[in-house]
């Protein structure tokens, strides 16, 4: 497999599945101790890969989970920022500026903060008033931050009695590492084949549903536009209907990203218009990953992960195919904004 280091996923991926015994006893803590809400606030991407796990309380849950932009909190706080608030802080640096300006202000209001780190002596990992720093890098921070950000929603649940299977959803969630790994290299001649193919294309639309749509948005927006400088049209599938299908003929490129959750159909919808219009349309469907021993359960809440583990291998072709490694940057860490 190109780029790939087996051994140091299995190591990251399964670091992030450790945390899940120490999380579970602090989320069910925080709730006996008066918290009634959280909030998600990560900065950018990251942002995206905890929309999965706040859809998933969203409908198993009445408990307020939600997901908050911070550079948009420090300006006009959300109702219910307080002392009786969880702020659950992602970010793979720990050095984010939003997020870091972010905390200071959380300080000042009595929120709670759970940082999500993939750097110990940062900032945020410092001064979070709870921290789980696990390391790990660009290439597979994305799994890292789906399954930890379902870890604590998972705890939610349990510890509301919302959900009757969290020990057997968490005993299937740890056996995803070295099944990830193994799914990896299932896709890596298709990964190779379509990187191929699109090497030279320089617009797609991205479109998904449910817990889908946060893996298509990510990947069009921060691995394409961002590491690849490829422009994209990120759209909800359930909004490709609203006016993005106006945008499809001949030569226009449409990645369908397919999960299994119950919004699946509306991905569907949109397989079986766009083939009319043009021949150029990429579906990645995580129900043809063999996954031995995961339920049809976790499977529904895993695809993102899948998802992000699949579409890594086509970004480690593109970047050699393109002669752009995904770390080349104009702008990032250039300029004050």
């Amino acid at each position: 497999m190109l780029n790939f280091d087996r051994d140091r996923y299995l190591s990251i991926q399964s670091g992030a599945l450790r945390i899940a015994d120490e999380l579970h006893g602090l989320v069910g803590e925080l709730l006996s101790s008066g918290v009634e809400r959280v909030f998600f606030m990560g900065t950018g991407g990251v942002q995206f890969l905890t929309q999965p796990a706040i859809e998933l309380a969203t409908r198993y849950s009445t408990f307020p989970v939600s997901g908050q932009m911070p550079a948009q909190v420090v300006l006009a706080p959300p109702a219910g920022l307080n002392e009786r608030a969880l702020v659950v802080l992602p970010s793979l640096s720990g050095t984010t500026k939003e997020s870091v300006e972010l905390l200071s202000y959380l300080k000042s209001v009595g929120a709670r903060t759970l940082s999500l780190t993939g750097h110990a002596n940062t900032p945020l990992a410092q001064g979070a008033d709870y921290n789980f720093t696990n390391f790990a890098e660009d290439d597979t921070s994305s799994e890292m931050f789906h399954l930890q950000s379902l870890l604590l929603v998972l705890s939610i649940l349990d510890a509301r009695g919302e959900i009757g299977n969290y020990n057997e959803i968490v005993a299937e969630l740890q056996r995803l590492p070295g099944l990830l790994a193994d799914a990896k290299a299932a896709f890596e001649d298709e990964a190779a084949t379509l990187a191929e193919t699109i090497r030279d294309e320089t617009y797609h639309i991205f479109t998904g549903a449910g817990s889908a749509w946060p893996a298509a948005h990510y990947y069009g927006m921060c691995i394409l536009e961002e590491m690849q400088w490829i422009r994209t049209r990120p759209v909800h599938a359930s909004d490709f209907f609203h006016g993005t299908l106006e945008l499809v003929e001949p030569g226009v490129s449409v990645f369908l990203l397919k999960g299994e959750d119950p919004y699946r159909p509306l991905a569907e919808r949109v397989e079986k218009f766009v083939p009319r219009y043009t021949d150029r349309l990429r579906v990645i469907d995580t129900a043809k990953t063999d996954l031995p021993g995961i339920s049809n359960t976790v499977r529904a809440m895993i695809s993102p992960v899948v998802l992000a583990s699949l579409l890594e291998r086509l970004s480690a072709h593109l970047e050699v195919l393109r002669e752009h490694p995904l770390t080349t940057r104009r702008y990032y860490k250039r300029v004050e904004y």
